[in-house]
């Protein structure tokens, strides 16, 4: 009843035309002229509407084709065919309906995301949280204590001031789990707070924060329009002239202007005007239901072309950060071990004391502590005296231990001298340890002045990279390549792992992009004469190899510029994923990326079917009204049915497909 409702408030002239059947159906035979002039007075209001509205069109670029309208509603009104008059007028208003319905459902996806954005902020007068004053979020500023209420939405990024605080994040990255944060971490906007009230200090402003950089690509999206569209709206332009064309004939030759009105009745250029954008919408809000945006609606009409796609190694096929793969022990004919503590444990401190720190190795350390941590019931949170020294390491105190993680020499100035065996102390890992081998980084652990261990990490491929890959040569895309700064050993190491053949390695960032560029030019296209006719009026050669760069969309700025498909992979802490990518995928999983070109192939199809299927029922209906086999009204209605059909088709690109 909802959606009857909002239909009438979009369309009120909907209701008033389906109303007036009963005094014109009342009228007919007794009082004749009031119902012809009941006919007359809403084709009026009709026509007034519509030739305000094609003006409008007009003024904004887009081609004003209600002209076939306006010559039907003028035509069924000059051969007294009234009944036929009102179902064409009540076909235009229904037909406003369809479109503002099919236009909503496309986008409901993208709306519940503009929906959810936060609005108030509760601003706090003091660090400790009292006396806050609601405000809205462009009020405010950097270093504002803010307190947000169970269930209430983050409206900025902050850092938690409390101790811990549960966020439901699948506004942001689509994560269906509620994340566990901790005092001290970042907090993103658009994150939902679970059953307790926190605290945040705000570290970026309203229009800075994570949250509405993705509206603001989700509004791009919205307002753009693909190559495709535009040329819908070109074609639409010979598909009058033919509807007129067909008409003319059919009067010419039946010598009667009825059968004029017979056909334009049933000539509707709606599967052109409105199911291309329909289905265009939808396959956006289909690719935001997947936790992929897009900038604009024409990166989907070339996603769906992406012949050739590069990979940044770290990050993008192994996982954010490196990860722990072992602990190793010091010489014990060089340290005396007096710790008695497992390697289990230790892990577990270092995890707690690295979740302070800021170094490109923390997560991963983080990550495994974590793992840990629940093991060990007699280790407790409590992290207290935490120092942190640029390029060293970090130290402080964890749950009753002195723990201090970083290098190497960092770390033996707190061991104590009862522990080393021998006169001198030991000034190099490889006095203590093994050699590490070249895809191999290592950090070290003291705890209450022993060293402990070295903690071993590696960058790991993704579990579901090599499936990606996968899926991506069964769509077709076979030239897959692999772009690094890393040396050969590490880059094949990886490259074999996850299916890759062509691995480009020790790359500066330019050489990266210079490798995409020269990319176009490995396989020379030669351009059919179709191609050529296409480039006219969409632009851009339909056969050429596409390029399309996967990275972090931190350090990749400039090689996914080069590409004509720039995707970022985030997990919705980066906001420079949102600059310098064309598509981001939000849920940081890169089984979206072959998702996504799958999605933009799927819509394309759609869009082309609903255009095709809604012309051709179209002249085939015009074709048997020219011959007298249709009269006007049912003419009328039908075409009313071809614009259902047609806008119907175009939003099954809502629907999720595997093929």
């Amino acid at each position: 009843m909802r959606t009857v409702w909002n239909i009438c408030k979009m369309v009120p002239m909907l209701p008033i035309v389906i109303l007036c059947v009963i005094p014109i159906a009342l009228c007919q035979t007794s009082a004749p002229r009031v119902s012809h002039g009941i006919v007359i007075a809403v084709v009026t209001i009709c026509l007034v509407e519509t030739v305000v509205g094609m003006i409008r069109d007009i003024r904004e670029g887009h081609v004003g084709l209600d002209i076939l309208a306006v010559i039907a509603l003028i035509s069924t009104l000059a051969v007294r065919e009234y009944w036929a008059a009102w179902v064409v007028v009540l076909m235009v208003y229904s037909g406003s309906a369809i479109e503002n319905y099919a236009e909503s459902a496309a986008k409901s996806n993208l709306s519940k995301l503009m929906e959810a954005a936060p609005t108030v902020a509760h601003i706090a007068a003091d660090e400790a949280g009292h006396d806050w004053e609601d405000k809205t979020v462009d009020d405010v500023q950097i270093g504002d204590t803010l307190v947000v209420r169970p269930g209430e939405t983050v409206p900025v990024d902050g850092m938690l001031l409390d101790g811990e605080a549960t966020l439901d994040l699948s506004q942001v990255n689509g994560e269906p789990v509620p994340r566990t944060i901790y005092s001290g971490q970042k907090v993103l906007s658009g994150s939902i707070n679970g059953d307790a009230m926190f605290r945040l200090r705000a570290t970026e402003v309203a229009r800075d924060s994570q949250y509405q950089r993705i509206l603001e690509m989700v509004m791009s999206a919205q307002s753009s329009r693909p190559a495709v569209v535009k040329t819908a709206d070109l074609l639409a332009v010979p598909f009058t002239v033919i509807s007129l064309a067909i008409a003319g004939v059919a009067w010419f030759i039946a010598q009667t202007p009825v059968r004029f009105a017979q056909v334009l009745v049933l000539a509707t250029p709606c599967p052109l005007l409105i199911a291309a954008p329909v289905a265009y919408l939808a396959g956006t809000g289909r690719l935001a239901r997947n936790g992929i945006l897009i900038k604009s609606q024409e990166i989907l009409e070339t996603l769906g072309r992406v012949s050739h796609v590069f990979f940044d190694k770290t990050g993008t096929l192994t996982s954010k950060q490196p990860q722990v793969i072992r602990l190793d022990r010091p010489d014990s004919t060089r340290i005396l071990d007096k710790l008695d503590m497992s390697d289990s444990a230790i892990i577990a401190l270092a995890g707690l004391i690295e979740n302070y720190s800021v170094h490109i190795l923390a997560p991963g350390i983080v990550a495994a502590g974590e793992k840990e941590y629940k093991k060990h019931p007699d280790i407790r949170r409590e992290v207290s005296e935490v120092r942190e020294e640029s390029g060293q390491g970090i130290e402080g105190v964890v749950s009753g231990h002195t723990v201090r993680v970083g290098r190497f020499g960092y770390v033996m100035e707190v061991v104590d001298d009862d522990v080393v065996i021998g006169k001198v102390r030991p000034a190099d890992p490889s006095e203590l340890f093994d050699e590490l081998s070249d895809d191999c980084m290592g950090t070290f652990i003291a705890i209450d002045g022993q060293i402990a261990a070295r903690i071993v990490l590696r960058d790991l491929p993704r579990p579901n990279s090599a499936a990606a890959l996968d899926e991506l040569r069964r769509l077709g895309v076979k030239r897959l390549t692999m772009l690094t700064g890393d040396k050969p050993t590490a880059a094949k190491k990886i490259a074999a792992q996850v299916g890759i053949d062509d691995v480009r390695y020790e790359l500066l960032p330019g050489e990266k992009a210079d490798a995409v560029k020269e990319a176009r030019k490995e396989i020379p296209n030669k351009t059919p004469w179709w191609d050529r006719l296409l480039m006219k009026y969409v632009g851009e050669s339909m056969t050429r190899t596409v390029t399309m760069m996967v990275g972090d969309g931190v350090n990749d700025a400039p090689v996914l510029a080069s590409a004509d498909i720039g995707m970022a992979m985030t997990d919705g802490t980066s906001t420079a994923a949102s600059e310098s990518a064309q598509v981001v995928i939000m849920n940081d999983n890169i089984e979206m990326v072959p998702r996504a070109i799958l999605v933009a192939r799927q819509t394309k199809r759609v869009m082309l079917q609903a255009v095709f299927v809604g012309l051709g029922l179209a002249i085939v209906g015009m074709v048997c009204a020219a011959f007298n086999l249709i009269p006007a009204v049912i003419g009328a209605i039908l075409q009313e049915g071809i614009d259902v059909v047609s806008i119907t088709w175009a939003l099954t690109a809502l629907i999720d497909r595997k093929k």
